[in-house]
């Protein structure tokens, strides 16, 4: 099997390599595109849920200004 496959490959001589700032600039593309999209996982409004943890941090930051303990669940 690997002597057919290996003839219908193009070498590495044949594949074009891109320049080391095309590379980096195409892995920082990638990165960002999937944080976009691990934080919208099973979100269906993005913005709303933004607005939400927003205010959740104006009200925590309002508590504890007060002087009461602020308590956060933590999952994970």
């Amino acid at each position: 099997m690997g002597i057919f496959s290996s003839c219908f490959k193009a070498s590495a001589e044949e594949l074009p390599t891109p320049s080391a700032e095309v590379r980096r600039q195409l892995q920082i593309e990638a990165a960002e595109r999937r944080q976009r999209e691990n934080e919208s996982r099973g979100i269906k409004d993005v913005e709303r849920v933004k607005r939400q943890q927003k205010l959740q941090e104006k009200k925590d930051s309002e508590q504890g200004a007060m002087g009461e303990p602020v308590l956060k669940w933590q999952s994970g």
